[in-house]
């Protein structure tokens, strides 16, 4: 026996262990769902405190928007177009000039391809009868060269994968990142002679997470074993007129990895370094999308710009009209032009600013979440559940705290979600495990009580000796089961078995005379229950009334031992808990006798009726009262003069037939005096309801929850939902009015 008990106190230690072991075993994996939670969690840190939009930042967006489309004509615009809207951006003096479109392919609207077969002298005279270029790619690429001009291109696995073209040199510091780096087989560029032609080449590349909104960045990728820029770093590094990037990775001069690559640290580009995560990666902080940014390309091309609008910037060149479809999301934004992204990245870089994901958060949010675990852990068998409950919000609210301070003061990236998730399964776990404790002590408490005998049962066997045999009869009996409400709290309260054991008997004891005092039957304690009967062993036509009088009995006792349980708690130093309990009556026909086997048996009664009127029991804590009774209970007393309210129309568990239930008017403590208006008025809006006469019956609701009786005020609330559920969508005309539980 003791082996065993030491065996049971090793299972709790062994099962915490195992919840921490799945914890950091989910930590370390990383899942899915856990990257998921953790992505939400960031994004809403941004929408709470997102980047404000600095009109003073040099980088700009010459934007090709449905008003240049109607102004300028249907795009793709000839190649003619885009060189004059390059040279009127270079003449405007912007520092460098990015465009993030592809020219993959010649232009259509190009006369030398209908040209190419007439001799020089005749291709001239056409060039010189339209006034213009014959290959508007050369012409583009003309204009391309003579100003500071950043063309994309898109990396790429299928299809025709390019070696890229590299316009800047690339120095390494450190250890070699090209392991670490999004990367591609190759690329898909512009015309040679436009490549050629072009300052710098950036990859337009995004690399979105699984819900597609974009919240990294990569400024640096590889094709083959060739690195190729972003098209915000070239467009950067053409703006300072830097020549090259200097990637500084793991072990390079002042970064420290103890020997180990661990990839990028930090990128170079002309006189700005930018930190960046081991993939060449940074973290935007995003804001919301701001027009002012942008100046459509008609007002470019018309000269209704200021003449130094763009003296100094860094413009781009994007799409925002919705036909073309460059769109792109955002944690902020769920549609935003493509090249916003590229405007963001610029502006963030040329501030010097970015958010973190720092190496010692993972580790760190792992750590916090084991030693509180474990507190908690710990604290749970020992004290109330609403300290150790007490203790996970605080600690909750301490990770919230310190994510919004890390990430509004220092611009780090801190998971308060994750954490808080594993900690409330913590709790909740171990809060089940020790209610199963608690259960199984309520268990071994029924097992000691269900030995004892009813002592009308022992008259009968002194009697009648060959009674002492298995067998029954069928007879109509009313069974009671009542139960204490919130037993784990108060066995949490006590603390320990022998105040526990001295509880159970200061509170069975009354509720036990209260039924032997009106002829009933104890069939047996169930810890903190007991089951009862009237019209047997002994028949008794008055078995409904009495057992009605002993539930109003029970209840009125209830009080002076509540005065009995706070004084007790307040002498030892314990907190008081409430006792409550509820009380289930049903009258019907069940078998009674000795039932068991041949080895042992007991004098006690099973049937549907039994456990109807223990779902009658179970009801009670629903409807917020001390007493229900079945409808051949209600019948039964209706000539006693005890008072009775009908409570609801039930389907209980394990039944489809509807059970009328009610409840007894004196365990309702009805103010003085209104007992009256109160027997008058609950029929009436029940009356109402089960007629769906809805207002009506809201109507007289209100003049009864007036009456301010306590032990009804659950049970009209219930009413006040339903009927508002009702008025949203009318149950029909085959409506019973009958309610379906779903608990026992």
């Amino acid at each position: 026996m003791n082996f065993a008990r030491h065996g049971r106190k090793l299972l709790y230690p062994l099962f915490v262990g195992g919840l921490l072991a799945a914890i950091i075993g989910i930590a370390v994996t990383n899942p899915f769902f856990v990257q998921t939670v953790r992505l939400l969690a960031f994004d809403s840190l941004q929408k709470l405190a997102p980047r404000g939009y600095d009109i003073r930042q040099p980088v700009r967006v010459v934007d090709i928007d449905d008003k240049s489309l109607e102004a300028l004509g249907q795009w793709p615009w000839p190649r003619t177009v885009m060189a004059k809207l390059l040279q009127k951006i270079g003449d405007a003096g912007a520092a460098s000039i990015t465009t993030d479109i592809m020219y993959a392919e010649p232009d259509r609207t190009s006369l030398v391809r209908y040209t190419k077969d007439l001799p020089s002298d005749k291709a001239d005279e056409v060039a010189k009868l339209i006034g213009g270029p014959l290959d508007n790619d050369a012409a583009f690429a003309d204009t391309v060269s003579k100003l500071p001009v950043v063309l994309g291109c898109v990396l790429i696995n299928d299809g025709n994968p390019q070696k890229p073209m590299q316009k800047s040199g690339f120095a390494i510091a450190g250890d070699n990142p090209r392991p670490y780096l999004h990367g591609f087989a190759g690329v898909l560029q512009n015309l040679p002679a436009l490549n050629a032609a072009a300052s710098g080449l950036g990859a337009t590349n995004w690399i979105p997470d699984h819900d597609g909104i974009i919240r990294r960045v990569p400024l640096m990728f590889r094709a083959g074993d060739a690195f190729v820029p972003s098209l915000a770093a070239e467009a950067l590094r053409v703006a300072q007129g830097a020549g090259s990037y200097v990637l500084k990775g793991s072990n390079a001069s002042g970064e420290t990895a103890f020997g180990a690559n661990t990839g990028l640290n930090h990128i170079k580009i002309g006189a700005i370094e930018v930190p960046t995560d081991p993939d060449g990666g940074v973290w935007p902080h995003f804001r919301h999308f701001d027009e002012r940014s942008y100046i459509p390309a008609y007002k470019v091309m018309n000269g209704e710009m200021a003449p130094d609008a763009l003296n100094g910037d860094i413009v781009l060149i994007g799409i925002s009209a919705p036909g073309l479809k460059d769109v792109r999301a955002t944690p902020l934004d769920a549609a935003v032009p493509g090249v916003e992204l590229h405007v963001q990245m610029l502006e963030q870089m040329l501030e010097g600013v970015r958010l973190t994901r720092p190496d010692f958060a993972p580790p760190l949010e792992l750590l916090i979440t084991v030693l509180a675990s474990l507190i908690i852990a710990i604290m749970l068998p020992r004290m109330p559940a609403s300290y150790s409950s007490a203790f996970a919000l605080v600690v909750i609210a301490g990770i919230f705290g310190w994510s919004w301070y890390a990430f509004n003061h220092q611009s780090m990236l801190i998971d308060p979600v994750n954490p808080s998730l594993a900690i409330l399964v913590v709790v909740g776990a171990c809060t089940a495990w020790t209610y199963r404790q608690t259960q199984n002590q309520k268990g071994e408490i029924r097992k000691a009580f269900g030995q004892y005998l009813s002592p009308d049962v022992v008259q009968q066997l002194i009697a009648n000796p060959e009674k002492l045999a298995l067998g029954g009869e069928e007879r109509e009996l009313t069974i009671m089961f009542c139960d204490v409400r919130n037993f784990t709290s108060i066995s949490e309260a006590l603390g320990d078995a022998a105040a526990l054991t001295k509880f159970i008997n200061t509170l069975l004891t009354p509720l036990t005379g209260a039924i032997l005092e009106r002829g009933g039957t104890v069939d047996k304690y169930m810890g903190d229950a007991i089951m009862a009967f009237w019209n047997a062993p002994l028949p008794n036509s008055e078995h409904a009334r009495l057992a009605t009088e002993a539930a109003v009995a029970m209840a009125a006792a209830m009080p002076a031992l509540n005065e009995v349980f706070k004084a007790e708690a307040e002498a030892n130093g314990r907190k008081y808990v409430e006792v409550k309990v509820g009380i289930g009556l049903n009258t019907g026909i069940a078998c009674v006798g000795n039932l068991g086997s041949e080895q042992r048996f007991d004098y006690s009664v099973i049937g549907d009726e039994v456990n109807v009127a223990s779902r009658f029991e179970g009801l009670t804590k629903q409807y917020g009262m001390t007493v229900a009774i079945g409808e051949r209970t209600a019948e039964s007393i209706a000539s006693t003069g005890i008072k009775t309210l009908e409570i609801d129309l039930v389907r209980v568990k394990g039944r489809l037939t509807p059970s009328r239930l009610s409840t007894l008017a004196d365990t309702l403590h009805v103010p003085e005096g209104a007992m009256d208006e109160l027997l008058q008025l609950h029929p009436a809006f029940i009356a109402a309801y089960r007629s769906q006469q809805w207002d009506e019956a809201l109507a007289l609701k209100a003049k009864a929850s007036a009456l301010g009786v306590p032990g009804l005020e659950k049970l009209y609330d219930i009413y006040q939902h339903r009927i508002d559920d009702y008025l949203a969508n009318p149950p029909g005309a085959d409506w019973d009015g009958a309610y379906t539980a779903t608990e026992k």
